[in-house]
């Protein structure tokens, strides 16, 4: 682990070629179920509404379940996982696209759902995120994301062999920052890092946010 503070590094592109670069071990290393996951979501929300997948990768498992039940759109950065995602979930729409810089209407989505992604998006900025997401839902709509534990100065790694970067506050601080934006937590609780048994390496927990947007 190295501090990520260059200033002359854009780490958007390094999270961006980074994925394209590394897509297909990343994919072969994911669970093909997350059913879990996702229970709590999938219990509430009324079959056809609409949904959008922030970071959704090639498109497994998380799109391919929530497809099943929901009208789901997929956003994510990386070229690469986006002509993946198109091909594993054709019943989808996909977009490549920043999250931070995309156009979408406000009160559009009956739910936004997260997974390992937002710590890839510098923390300075993640107010801002959630904010975005708050227009992008309806009134009573609801948000399933994944945090971190604790707050931790921006870093980069290796990561199925590329370099990757990492940026993010601690679940007390997500759970401030949700409140003062109009998000009424529902539930707390964890996950794992979401690979299946192949992938050699221990065992991490990613505190799983379920909450709801209570006012406009």
């Amino acid at each position: 682990m190295k501090p990520a503070n260059d200033p002359t590094v854009d780490y958007r592109e390094l999270v961006m070629r980074g994925y394209d670069q590394c897509a297909g071990r990343y994919v072969s290393m994911r669970k093909s179920k997350t059913e879990p996951d996702v229970g709590n979501l999938m219990k509430v929300l009324d079959e056809g509404g609409k949904v959008l997948e922030i970071g959704c990768g090639a498109g497994v498992p998380i799109t391919r379940t929530l497809s099943k039940q929901f009208s789901v759109t997929g956003v994510d950065i990386s070229k690469e996982m986006i002509q993946l995602s198109s091909k594993n979930v054709p019943e989808a729409t996909f977009i490549r696209a920043d999250i931070m810089k995309i156009d979408l209407p406000g009160s559009e989505f009956d739910a936004v759902v997260s997974f390992y992604t937002i710590f890839h998006i510098p923390k300075e900025h993640h107010k801002d995120l959630f904010q975005r997401i708050h227009c992008w839902l309806k009134v009573g709509g609801y948000l399933l994301v994944t945090v971190a534990n604790e707050n931790e100065e921006p870093y980069i790694d290796g990561f199925h062999g590329v370099t990757m970067y990492w940026s993010n506050y601690g679940l007390k601080e997500y759970i401030k920052i949700l409140s003062e934006l109009g998000f009424d937590i529902i539930q707390t609780t964890s996950v794992g890092h979401g690979y299946n048994e192949i992938y050699q390496t221990p065992e991490e927990h990613h505190p799983l946010i379920f909450a709801r947007k209570i006012d406009t």
